[in-house]
């Protein structure tokens, strides 16, 4: 399940369901224990918080947020980082981390551009900020009531509301520190001088053609500047099988030239439009899309996308979404030529260029993780629905928090899925969120996930493969005490989330810890807290959490990047997890 994870063979909820199913085959656990997980609270509140959060984002609060949270003016790096990531973090311990990510990636990276500020210096802190957020609450992160519903099952009281914040708050203050004194001079470009007119924007290339007759014909290039069209350089001239560079010296345009432009994301508007050149990719694609409709949208690849693992030829995107791409992002790699031939990966940063159609049409959709439209903010529309929303979450956090202290004679605990089960059901009735279409807003895989986790720890439980792991840990550091084998589990649980899912990571290491206490004699809810924080704690790769996926491609960002930034950060979220926890939960 491990290789098959890592290797990104398939979706993380079948390759669950799969060893679930094996496991069930051969006995190791019965069907009621396989089956267990699908009827977990923790689970269904999960389901019940997606349906919350996307009525919050329906409602357009998270943009208006989005719009007046930015500064307007350009300060110090680490004093624009505090404005920014501070409200992600409040947000993400309440909401979906994707949705935030989303919403504010676009108009951060637009925003940085307009001030002349490198949008690869928020990017990475705006995923952790969510990270951080999301170690705070028991609504965090859908990891936590995973772990949460283990504990319950294993006859554990489980994590109240907001205890998870003891660690949780530590450990954010201390990423903090770091993100502003050393994190900023680890992400992308270095340190900012603020007194030079700096540029990080991300630069495409896209060729265009000068047919006979163009107006363009005869115009001069004068060290890569075209007078006649502003913010993008001329870089070179295929003209009669020669490339010609024109970064330097002078220059004319003669017919059939081929000019190989670069200029930031959203250059191509200034090209596309322009009478008197072709924009190869149209031609090629023989896109019937008028001058006066194109639009260039950047949308992110999710799993769900149906052309992963095929070439952009061989998918036909026009003809599926009347939309043709110019340019792919991966990895910190852009990538404009020979586009036909590049097999797509989810997470891939496409730039398309396309109609008003693609963004209503595909804007929500579960193919794309994100669809933006130059990091455009839309307006709210009804501020009695966002302020409605937000009262319901209040409302949800509030009774989930003193619920318990509420008088009520009907036997049902009014906990965090009463009270989530009840807003969703309001903001549906009172159409807050769609009610049409509302089962696209889940996360079907997640759920999955979550549900096989608890038959794939039983399984290790009932096979005895947890105990002698267990064993093994407990022997090497036998002499050194439980806080000890508290940081092995920490640290197996932070290995596992970076190479594979954190709810998977969660699954495997939650009957390991729970056989370690008890062997040990010690309480095991310590442990399981470790679990929940290590789980949350992905900084050191892109594929350990979703909303680092996301915001790979759009700062620019390759894998050494997260190795560089986010190893430090995991060895600091580490030390002071372990330091912290034994003083709030004793073993």
């Amino acid at each position: 399940m491990v290789i098959a994870l890592v290797k990104d063979m398939l979706r993380p909820g079948l390759i669950l369901f799969t060893v679930l199913i094996i496991f069930m085959a051969f006995g190791i656990i019965t069907t009621e224990e396989s089956l267990a997980g699908f009827a977990n609270k923790g689970m269904i509140t999960v389901a019940v918080l997606f349906l919350v959060s996307e009525g919050v984002r329906q409602t357009g609060a998270l943009n208006y947020l989005a719009k007046v949270t930015l500064p307007r003016k350009k300060a110090p790096i680490h004093r624009l980082l505090v404005k920014i990531m501070v409200p992600v973090t409040v947000l993400s311990a309440f909401l979906n981390n994707t949705p935030v990510v989303i919403i504010f990636a676009p108009v951060i990276r637009k925003w940085a551009e307009k001030i002349n500020l490198p949008p690869s210096k928020f990017l990475i802190p705006l995923s952790y900020a969510t990270i951080f957020g999301g170690m705070c609450t028991l609504i965090g992160t859908s990891t936590n009531l995973l772990v949460h519903g283990l504990m319950l099952e294993n006859g554990m009281q489980g994590i109240s509301m907001f205890e998870l914040a003891k660690v949780g708050i530590p450990v954010g203050i201390a990423g903090y520190i770091y993100m502003l004194l050393l994190g900023n001079r680890l992400l992308p470009r270095g340190r900012i001088n603020l007194n030079n007119n700096y540029k990080d924007f991300r630069e495409y290339h896209f060729e265009f053609v000068i047919p006979e007759g163009s107006s363009f014909v005869g115009n001069k290039i004068f060290n890569g500047d075209l007078t006649r069209v502003k913010d993008i350089t001329v870089i070179g001239i295929h003209r009669h099988e020669n490339f010609i560079p024109t970064k330097t010296g002078e220059h004319y345009i003669q017919a059939n030239d081929h000019l190989v432009v670069e200029g930031k994301s959203d250059a191509l508007d200034l090209l596309v439009n322009q009478s008197g050149i072709i924009f190869k990719p149209l031609v090629e694609a023989k896109a019937n899309i008028p001058t006066e409709e194109r639009r260039q949208v950047e949308a992110v690849l999710s799993q769900r996308f149906p052309g992963i693992g095929k070439t952009i030829r061989d998918f036909d995107f026009y003809s599926h979404y009347r939309a043709v791409v110019v340019a792919v992002h991966r990895n910190g790699e852009q990538i404009t030529c020979d586009l036909d031939n590049i097999t797509m990966k989810p997470g891939d940063n496409l730039i398309l260029i396309t109609d008003d159609t693609f963004i209503r049409n595909w804007g929500d959709s579960r193919v794309f993780y994100m669809v933006a439209s130059k990091g455009e903010i839309p307006a709210t529309k009804d501020y009695r629905r966002t302020a409605l929303a937000i009262l319901l979450v209040l409302i949800m956090v509030l009774g989930a928090t003193f619920g318990k202290y509420i008088p009520y004679k009907t036997g049902n605990t009014l906990d965090m899925f009463y009270f989530a089960s009840l807003v969703a059901v309001l903001m549906v009735w009172t159409k807050i969120i769609p009610a049409n279409n509302y089962t696209r807003n889940i996360s079907w895989d997640i759920l999955i996930t979550i549900a096989c986790a608890f038959g794939i720890s039983k399984a290790m439980q009932n096979s005895g493969v947890a105990e002698a792991i267990a064993s093994g840990a407990i022997h090497l550091v036998k002499n050194m005490g439980p806080q000890m084998v508290l940081a092995m589990i920490y640290l197996i649980t932070t290995v596992f989330t970076e190479v594979i899912t954190n709810n998977a990571a969660a699954a495997l290491v939650f009957p390991i810890a729970l056989s370690a206490a008890a062997q040990m004699g010690v309480n095991p809810t310590p442990f399981c807290i470790a679990i929940t924080i290590a789980a949350s704690a992905s900084f050191s790769t892109p594929i350990g959490y979703q909303t680092n996926l996301i915001v790979q491609s759009l700062g620019n960002y390759t894998f050494k990047d997260y190795l560089k930034i986010g190893i430090p950060l995991n060895i600091l979220s580490f030390l002071v997890a372990v330091y912290i926890i034994p003083k709030f939960w004793a073993f």
